[in-house]
């Protein structure tokens, strides 16, 4: 225990001070030492790459008669073994809105949905990802109730702000009221509630607060997390007169969950989930070995929707000339959709206003919808797109051949595979599902055209069509991941350098980490013929006579070391000795 203590203590002291810290360490101790005996044996912290994640509600598959998470897992069994790594279950907890985000109880499974004993059962095939929603809990939760009482240990659970301060410079994610009202028997209090009036942001300046996040936290690498997710961890710590965004408070916050799950679970990752600015994005990272050892690449989704939309890779490839983690302890989450939409902010600076713009309405134009954010000033921006990934990549009206659009979604996904970093696919793209329109006019929530949910019996059918679209998705990224998973060269840390191989090329090479294979990816983001101008003897260091393209499973015979000849949105991933 003494190497937790080493750990945590100068952290709690940087948060608040000596005495406090010595005061709230015994309680952690605690916590620790009581979950440590029942935490189960873990698959390593390290990944490669055979390695991808799965994003997915729990309920993202029914079937009459049988809970959603035994839906799930068997569906995710039969269908996804060997296919992912690791499933990465949306909150699975009682929740009172938010798609489940809004949390109740943090350490029960909703039993609408099933059991804790079907999260565990994922763990036979797949490591598994829990969310931990940190920043805030329902104020239907006991915790908030026990607020409204005035009890003495939920009083000083949550963000209480006197009337008339200052918030100007405070960093809005939504344009919903910051703060909210409730009555209490000791007045009016004015909440802060920075996702909704139904999401109390908790108080980490009370050190009583930090340690039942502790132990939650504790209680879900009992439970078999394998990866934990840290929702919104960017607002974790307010201050009045701050942008109350990346304070120092929540940097420390991530580095004291490391430093505890480094001595007792070191098999579990921490993956942090900030929709922000790149450059504030890998903040988070820390110093390469204290904070998250993946975050979210929240840039990657709009600036490949963007190559695709503009038939041009040059932003892309001039964000990725730039792009590497900290230290071979770290790597990007690498993804194109989630349950979310499709942000843009993380874009500001590298596309310009009206490649923003251009985005925005062709998300309008395609059946989508837009989400905004405040600024200080109370002017509205373009924060989310609403729409799949498939609609985004479509044709305006949803035209288009079939072909076309099948190989288009597929080349924008093997971008993704072929950057450096672990992969996550939301479930809707991994099968190619159009968007869920209606439901955004049916539960008031735009994000809802991407989150609806599947009768099994007639997903299975469609995958059983070999010539349905969602066949056509689902087999081609099996062959992709496959191919990926074929060469060390996809390895997270494998090393990658852009080429600049024309303006409708994306084009990257990998090196395996021992240094004898390479693999030359090329993808044509245009729907024309295009040559992809790499000199293909500096790029192998000799002239090769064939390559072997792992995604068309064929030889290539090298007659020109100019280039390489593309057909619209092909990919070609062009494998041979360094």
């Amino acid at each position: 225990m003494s190497r937790v203590v080493n750990a945590v203590s100068p952290i709690l002291t940087r948060l608040y001070g000596g005495e406090t810290a010595q005061a709230l360490l015994p309680r952690l101790l605690g916590a620790i030492a009581d979950a440590r005996p029942r935490i189960p044996a873990g698959r390593g912290g390290e990944f490669d790459q055979r390695d991808s994640l799965l994003i997915t509600y729990p309920d993202m598959v029914q079937e009459s008669g049988k809970p959603p998470l035994r839906t799930l897992l068997e569906f995710s069994e039969e269908h996804l073994r060997g296919v992912v790594s690791c499933v990465h279950i949306l909150p699975f907890f009682p929740s009172s809105s938010d798609d489940g985000f809004s949390i109740v109880d943090f350490r029960s499974v909703d039993p609408a949905l099933g059991t804790w004993e079907d999260i565990g059962g994922f763990r036979r095939s797949f490591r598994v990802m829990i969310d931990a929603v940190f920043n805030h809990v329902s104020v239907s939760s006991a915790w908030f109730q026990g607020f409204l009482r005035d009890e003495p240990d939920s009083r000083d659970m949550f963000v209480v702000v006197p009337a008339g301060s200052d918030l100007s410079r405070v960093v809005r994610p939504r344009s919903l009221p910051l703060l909210t009202g409730f009555n209490t028997p000791s007045g009016h209090r004015l909440v802060w509630t920075t996702f909704s009036r139904d999401q109390a942001d908790l108080n980490y300046a009370s050190p009583a607060v930090l340690a039942r996040i502790v132990e939650t936290l504790m209680f879900y690498v009992e439970r078999g997390a394998d990866l934990v997710r840290l929702d919104a961890i960017a607002y974790i710590w307010k201050e009045v007169g701050t942008r109350c965004i990346h304070l120092p408070q929540a940097h420390l916050i991530v580095q004291l969950f490391r430093a505890i799950l480094d001595v007792v679970a070191p098999h579990v990752a921490l993956v942090t989930e900030t929709n922000v600015p790149h450059e504030e994005n890998v903040s988070y990272f820390g110093d390469g070995a204290n904070e998250a050892q993946l975050v979210y690449n929240f840039t990657l989704p709009p600036l490949v929707l963007n190559a695709f939309s503009t038939e041009s890779a040059d932003a892309l490839t001039r964000w990725v000339e730039g792009l590497s983690p900290p230290s071979s302890r770290t790597t990007f989450l690498n993804f194109l959709a989630s349950h979310d939409g499709i942000g843009v902010v993380p874009a500001k600076g590298i596309l310009s206003e009206a490649d923003i713009q251009m985005l925005v309405d062709g998300t309008l134009a395609r059946g989508g919808q837009v989400s905004f954010k405040a600024g200080p000033d109370g002017a509205l921006s373009p924060y989310e797109l609403n729409i799949s990934y498939w609609d985004a990549l479509g044709d305006p009206g949803g035209g288009g051949p079939l072909d076309i659009r099948v190989q288009r979604f597929l080349a924008a996904h093997a971008i993704m595979l072929a950057l450096q970093g672990v992969p996550a696919l939301y479930f809707h793209s991994l099968f190619g599902s159009s968007g869920w329109v209606e439901g955004a006019t049916i539960t008031g929530s735009k994000r809802a055209i991407n989150r609806q949910k599947c009768e099994r019996s007639l997903l299975e059918g469609e995958l059983g069509d070999a010539a349905s679209p969602r066949a056509r998705v689902f087999c081609g990224l099996k062959s992709l991941l496959s191919a990926r998973g074929s060469t060390h060269c996809f390895h997270p840390q494998a090393a990658q350098r852009v080429l600049r191989a024309g303006a409708s090329v994306f084009a990257i090479v990998r090196d395996a980490p021992d240094g004898g294979e390479r693999v030359l990816c090329l993808h044509n983001v245009s729907g024309e013929k295009r040559v992809a101008r790499v000199d293909l003897g500096e790029v192998y260091g000799r002239l090769p006579g064939e390559l072997k393209d792992i995604v068309a499973g064929r030889v290539h015979a090298v007659t020109d070391s100019r280039g390489v000849a593309l057909e619209p949105y092909q990919v070609a991933w062009l494998q041979g000795h360094a």
